[in-house]
Order: C-alpha cells, then structure tokens, then sequence
C-alpha cells in the first residue's frame, strides 16, 4: 500500500514564506488524506500493488470525469513531487538550469516572469508546470485539478499548487502573494537535478 512520504525538512522549515500551519494541513491533511483514499480505493484490486505512476497512467481519463482513483492517484504523485520544488535552504540555479531556461525562455528572469503569469492566469484549482517534452524542448504549461504532466508522457520538471489550501492560511485569496513567496523558497537544487536527468534521457534515447 502507499505510504505518505516524509518531507524533506520540518514543517516550520519554509515560515514566513509558508506556514507551519499551512504545511500541517497542506501536507498533513490534505496530501495525507489522497494517499488514503487511495489505498481504500485500490484495497483487493489489480491496481492495488502498482507505483502511483503506473495507477496515474493506468486510470487517466479518454474523456469525460475522471475517476476517483486517478483524482487520489494523481494528486498523491503531485504533492509528493512538489514538495521537492520546494527548500528552506538559499539556492541559486545551477548551470544545466539556466542554460536549458535561457535558450529555451530568454533569461532566467524570462522564464520566471511567464510562470508567474500562467499561475496567476490558471482558473481555479489546479498546478503550474515546467515540463520537458519529446523534442527535448522545456515548455510552461497548467493543469487543471488533478491533472498532471504523466497523462500525457511529459516529463515534470518543476510545479507550483494553485489549490487554494497550499495558500489560503497565509495569503487568504492573494494567489500573487502566494506565488511571490513561492519564488523564494524554490529549490534551483532540485530543479537542476530534474533538468540534468531529462536531458540524460534525451541524449541516451
């Protein structure tokens, strides 16, 4: 069965840009409550024993609603991931980054002024995205809900929660405000790594 994962610093780690209380019911409750829903939901079923990518891709919907299997699924795969975008500890981006970001966005500051835009356009509940596509190309996109990058084989390389509980307790509805803090706490460390595996993949395929 599927186990919350630990975060990768304490919940007061990331104050005053994002609460502790924030994170004990970000992360505590919401993100607990998908890993149990989904493991109730998958309970004596083919699925019940398959990572959370291959339920994700396994369940995404053709059309229509999506089930609450791939809702569970997917928003468990999309806390777990965003998490890791996110560190107490000052970073700067690394090489791969900023080389990958300024050829493909002009300037890191660029890259930075269009996710803030397409976060603060995204209607509703949903994520900000920096994928990696088939071309090796990067690209800023949203998804809606539950959706997420794997549905449709691109690689996540950095995201941003729009839900209104990643920020509602510290910003109320400032979703500018929110994004801003975000911006400060944004781990470049991981980013780098995410960036330096794409393009290892691309280059070996």
């Amino acid at each position: 069965m599927h186990e919350l994962p630990k975060l990768p610093y304490s919940l007061d780690a990331l104050e005053p840009h994002i609460s502790r209380e924030t994170l004990d019911y970000h992360y505590g409750k919401h993100h607990r409550a998908y890993v149990n829903k989904l493991n109730e939901l998958i309970r004596n079923t083919d699925l019940e024993h398959l990572p959370l990518e291959a339920i994700i891709r396994a369940t995404a919907p053709l059309t229509g609603r999506p089930s609450p299997i791939f809702n569970n699924a997917a928003q468990a795969w999309n806390h777990a991931f965003y998490w890791q975008c996110l560190t107490p500890l000052a970073c700067t981006p690394g090489v791969a980054a900023a080389q990958a970001i300024n050829a493909q966005f002009g300037s890191v500051e660029e890259f930075r002024q269009q996710f803030t835009q397409l976060a603060l356009n995204t209607f509703g509940s949903g994520w900000a995205w920096l994928i990696g596509n088939n071309d090796g190309k990067l690209e800023i996109v949203s998804t809606s809900n539950a959706e997420t990058p794997l549905t449709r084989d691109r690689v996540p390389l950095l995201t941003c929660d729009l839900w209104e509980h990643a920020y509602y307790i510290d910003y109320r509805n400032a979703r500018a405000e929110y994004v801003t803090a975000f911006w400060k706490v944004l781990n470049w460390d991981f980013l780098e790594s995410s960036i330096r595996e794409f393009q290892q993949s691309k280059n070996a395929a």
